[in-house]
This record gives structure tokens, sequence and C-alpha cells, in this order.
């Protein structure tokens, strides 16, 4: 399908309000239990969330969830949720009457997008993505364009909507990378040669604050120190898809999990980095197409804060 969810056992849930103020959303990353993950944070302006406890010499290694919000800081609430319905289904680190799920999060700024800077995601919107993602299925196809977190997204200094997207790609021994991208960039989107983006972009300036967020997912065995390196990685693709990227005004973002489910070839040290090398280079192509796939697939809205009509229709 192209999709995040071409890695068996990666489900993935969107909640979205539009209307009466609103245009902004959740969308939750739920992997299968026992998947490895890790987080690399480039941008200048990261709302972030227990990201500190995805690196490489911290205890717990597994992930339980990403919640990627909209609300900027205020929509890390949503988090709450999503861990809320990790801990009811027993995913999490096991303490002594319960569990702790370990759900990291990241926001892009969306504030007042739809008219009300006061309509932003809570727990209550966390829960609900989390439920929605389990209740969607193995290998289930993903909505792109103006849902969840993607829903309030806009890129080229606000100029355009931007949103969700999604690929995947499949290697050799049965490995399989896939992203999924929320595209609310500073910068524009690159297509190569024939790129669309709007001559007049550079001259107009920032309106508020930005972020692309990625989250990675292969269903190869990787460590913690593993998932890192593929996380930078992955930030190769978000350079190579927006210009600018990584600014003081972003805080791009990049998680990846590993599902553990595929051994790569490690029988040599030439062979596990050539294995590790090519893994993660995929990761960044995987990264590009779902931010391009983000930027297509968003359709244009008009709120009381403005119109933010589609990429695609720049030169019309």
């Amino acid at each position: 399908m192209n999709s995040i969810t071409d890695v068996a056992g990666i489900r993935v849930g969107h909640v979205q309000k539009v209307g009466e103020g609103w245009l902004s959303g959740v969308t939750v990353v739920l992997p299968p239990v026992g998947t490895v993950g890790s987080v690399d944070v480039r941008g200048g302006g990261p709302g972030t969330h227990e990201t500190d406890a995805l690196d490489p010499t911290t205890l717990v290694s597994t992930v339980d969830a990403v919640v990627l919000t909209g609300g900027s800081a205020f929509g890390l609430a949503s988090a709450g949720g999503a861990q809320l319905w990790c801990e009811e289904q027993g995913r999490g680190f096991a303490v002594p009457g319960t569990v702790v799920p370990i759900v990291p999060a990241a926001a892009i700024f969306d504030l007042g997008r739809g008219g009300d800077v006061k309509a932003r995601p809570d727990a209550d919107m966390g829960y609900q993505a989390a439920a929605a993602a389990f209740a969607s299925g193995d290998h289930a196809a993903v909505e792109r364009g103006n849902v969840g977190a993607g829903t309030g997204a806009v890129i080229a200094r606000s100029q355009y909507k931007g949103g969700i997207g999604t690929s995947s790609m499949a290697l050799d021994g049965g490995v399989v990378v896939g992203a999924l991208a929320v595209v609310n960039a500073l910068g524009s989107p690159v297509f190569g040669p024939a790129d669309l983006k709007p001559s007049a972009g550079s001259m107009v300036p920032p309106q508020g604050l930005n972020t692309t967020l990625v989250v990675i997912a292969t269903n190869a065995v990787l460590d913690v120190a593993e998932c890192k390196r593929t996380a930078s990685a992955g930030h190769a693709g978000l350079a190579r898809a927006l210009d600018p990227s990584h600014t003081l005004a972003d805080g791009d973002t990049v998680f990846a999990l590993a599902t553990g489910a595929v051994g790569l070839d490690r029988s040599t040290e030439q062979a596990r980095q050539v294995s590790l090398i090519t893994l993660q280079s995929a990761a960044a192509e995987a990264v590009r197409l779902a931010i391009l796939d983000g930027v297509l697939a968003a359709e244009g809205v008009s709120t009381a804060a403005g119109d933010f009509p589609a990429f695609g229709t720049a030169g019309e």
C-alpha cells in the first residue's frame, strides 16, 4: 500500500476536529508490544514529551505508542490520553500494581488556524486516536492529507496547506521500511527539476512556528542505538524534501521504531555495516517520499484565520 502500515503490526489512528474554531487533531502510531524505538530532534523550536526516555543510555528500550499532535505545547496533553489507553490494555513497563506505558510525543504549531487559539487537542483526543489505531487492524490503509495531526498543518511560510503523508520501501531479505510524516514546514517542498515551488515564497515572512514530524518504522531487528542512527538518517530525507528545513522556527523531529521481526545480515562486520547503511538509506528516502505525499494529499481550507490553498494549485 506504500504506507507505514506495510510494516507488519504497525497501526495508525487519526482523530481531528474541524469547524467552530477548530482545525487540529492527533495521530497515534501504535507498534506491536516489544517494539524498540528512539528519536532525533533537530529543529530549533521543538515541542516534545518523553523523548529523553528514548536515549540509548536509558533504562527502557521499548515504545508503546508515538503521539503526533497539533496544538503546540498545549497539544502534548493528548499523550496522557494515549498513555491511559495503553495502561488499560496492559501495554507498558511493568511496575508494582500497574504498567507505565512509554509514550513519546511531539507537536506541531497550528494554534488559531481554525480561528480559535483555545481549540487544541486534549487527553480525550489522544485516547480516541490510540483506540482508533488499535481498531484499524494490521496492514490497514492510512488516511492522508487533512487528518489527525495534519489537520491544521501548513507549509511554505503558511501560504499553502500541509498534511499527513506516508510511504514504504521493500528491501532484500524481507525487510520493510515505512514512514509517516506530518508536514507543517516553514520551507517549501522540493519535487525535483519540475518543482511546483512558488517563486514568491522566499519573499513572504514566516507566520508563527512550524514543525515536520516523522515516524519511521521497520520490521528489522535493531537495538536502541541503531534506531537512533536510523532516526538521524531520516533527517536527510526531510532535508531533501523541504527547503529550508531544520530552521530556528521548525521543531523537526524524527522517531524510529523497529518491530524486530526480521534479522539483518550480521554474519561479518562488513555485512552488518552494509545491512545498516542500506536500511538507513531507505529510511531517508521513505521520509522524503512521505513528506511529498503529505503535501500532495493535503486539500485547501478556508477558516476564520485565512485561506490555505492546496500546494498543487500554486500556479493556478
